[in-house]
C-alpha cells in the first residue's frame, strides 16, 4: 500500500533544506544569476549537512536515505534556483547512482564514497555537438591500448564542467556494433589530455556552470572500465532514469517558487480597486499552478516508490518529468503574466523562473522524446527489460 505521508526524518530534511537556501541561495542568486556566477561554496555547506550522498548507502560515506527523500532536496533546492539543483542532479542522479548501480567495489571506495561525503565532486558527460537524444550519434571513441583506453572526442552541455573532479564519460569501443558498441569510463579531470571551457549566454540557469569537455589522447586505465565493454548504452539509459527524476522533482520546486511568487504579488498588486487575487483569471492561473505542483508530486513520488522497491521505472520516471517540466515552464510563463509589466523585469524573480524553466524541457530528454516513449509504452511498441544490475532497494529502518 503507497503512503503519502512523509516520515518525520524527511519532514525534517525539508526544514533543513529550505532553511539553508533561505539563507545560502535566495539572498544572493540575483546577483549569481545577473554575473553568470556559479558559487562552488554551496555545493561544500551542502556537503557539511550531508547532502550531497542523501541517498547513497551509509557503507558507502551517504545519508542512507530513500529516494523520495533525494526527490525533497531537489525540490527545495530549485525552489532557490534551478543552477543549484542541476548540480545536485548530476552528481547524485547521474553519477553518483550509476557508480552506485555499475561499480565495482574498488571503483566505489575510490570514487563514490569521496563524492558521498562531498569531497570529490562528480558530473556525466553523454552529450555531444552531434548527439542529443541520438545517443548512438556520439562520436567519441576509446581505442584499448594495453592496459589503458585512449580516450579522444568532446562532449557539450556539460553540468559542473569546469567544477567536478570525475566524469562518467561514454565512447565508443567497436563502431561496428552501433549503440552496443558504446562503453562507459571513469575519467579524472587531472588525467593528461583532459580539458574543460564553459559556455556563456544562455538564456537561463546562468548561475551555473555549464560547458564543454575534451579528450585529447587521454589514458585511462582499464580498471575505469564502467561496466563491461558494450554496456555503456545500457548505463546512461539507467543514469537518465535517476537523471530525470531528479529534474522531475526540481520542476516541482519551481512551481512551489512561482506559487509563492504569484500569491505575495497578489496580495499586494490592486487593480480597478481590489487585490488582483481576486480577479477570476488571475485565480484560473493559480489554481492551474496548484493543479500542476500536486500532480507533478504525484507521479515523482510514485516512481521514487518504484525505485525504493528495486523496481524498472523507465515508463514513469519519463512520464513524471515530461509532466512536471511542462507545469513548471506553464507555471513560470502565468507568473509572469500575473506580475505583468513587473515581471518583465528583474525586479522580481519571476523572469528569472521563466529562463530557468526552459532547459529542463529539453534536456534529459526532450518532451518530444517524452512523447514517444509513453505513446509506444500504450501501444505495446516498447517493453523495458530488466537490466543486468539493478539499484539496491531501500528498506526502511
Amino acid at each position: 500500500m503507497m503512503n503519502f505521508d512523509f516520515t518525520q526524518e524527511q519532514e525534517m530534511l525539508r526544514q533543513t533544506v529550505r532553511k539553508f537556501v533561505d539563507k545560502e541561495i535566495l539572498p544572493h542568486i540575483k546577483e549569481w544569476d545577473e554575473r553568470g556566477y556559479f558559487d562552488p561554496n554551496i555545493l561544500k555547506r551542502l556537503a557539511e549537512l550531508n547532502l550531497m550522498g542523501v541517498c547513497i548507502p551509509e557503507q558507502y560515506g551517504g545519508m542512507g536515505m530513500d529516494y523520495n527523500s533525494l526527490a525533497i532536496v531537489c525540490e527545495e533546492l530549485e525552489r532557490g534556483d534551478t543552477a543549484f539543483r542541476t548540480a545536485v542532479s548530476v552528481h547524485i542522479g547521474l553519477n553518483s547512482l550509476t557508480l552506485l548501480q555499475w561499480g565495482t567495489e574498488e571503483q566505489k571506495q575510490k570514487y563514490l564514497v569521496p563524492q558521498a561525503k562531498g569531497e570529490k565532486i562528480g558530473a556525466f558527460g553523454l552529450t555531444e555537438p552531434n548527439a542529443g537524444s541520438d545517443v548512438a550519434a556520439i562520436s567519441t571513441t576509446a581505442v584499448r591500448d594495453g592496459d589503458d583506453y585512449i580516450l579522444n572526442g568532446q562532449k557539450t552541455w556539460i553540468s559542473l564542467c569546469d567544477i567536478a573532479d570525475h566524469f562518467i564519460v561514454f565512447a565508443y569501443t567497436d563502431k561496428s556494433k552501433k549503440h552496443r558498441g558504446i562503453s562507459a569510463f571513469i575519467v579524472e579531470r587531472t588525467m593528461p589530455g583532459f580539458s574543460s571551457r564553459a559556455i556563456k549566454g544562455k538564456l537561463g540557469i546562468r548561475a551555473g556552470n555549464t560547458g564543454e569537455l575534451f579528450f585529447d589522447n587521454v589514458r585511462v586505465p582499464k580498471e575505469n572500465l564502467l561496466g563491461e565493454e558494450g554496456e555503456g548504452f545500457k548505463i546512461a539509459m539507467s543514469a537518465l532514469d535517476n537523471g530525470r527524476f531528479t529534474v522531475a522533482a526540481g520542476a516541482c520546486g519551481l512551481i512551489m517558487a512561482c506559487l509563492e511568487a504569484s500569491v505575495k504579488y497578489c496580495h499586494e498588486r490592486k487593480t480597478f480597486g481590489k487585490e488582483i487575487g481576486r480577479h477570476q483569471l488571475v485565480q484560473q492561473m493559480i489554481a492551474n499552478m496548484e493543479a500542476g505542483l500536486q500532480m507533478s508530486r504525484l507521479l515523482v513520488y510514485k516512481a521514487g516508490f518504484l525505485k525504493n522497491k528495486g523496481r524498472r521505472n523507465t515508463r514513469e520516471t519519463s512520464l513524471a518529468k515530461w509532466m512536471a517540466c511542462d507545469f513548471a515552464n506553464k507555471a513560470a510563463d502565468d507568473a509572469v503574466q500575473i506580475h505583468g509589466a513587473y515581471g518583465y523585469s528583474n525586479e522580481y524573480p519571476v523572469e528569472r523562473y521563466l529562463r530557468n524553466s526552459k532547459a529542463p524541457v529539453i534536456y534529459e530528454g526532450t518532451r518530444e522524446i517524452h512523447t514517444i516513449m509513453q505513446a509506444e509504452y500504450v501501444l505495446g511498441y516498447r517493453q523495458d527489460k530488466p537490466l543486468r544490475k539493478m539499484l539496491p532497494a531501500w528498506e526502511e529502518k
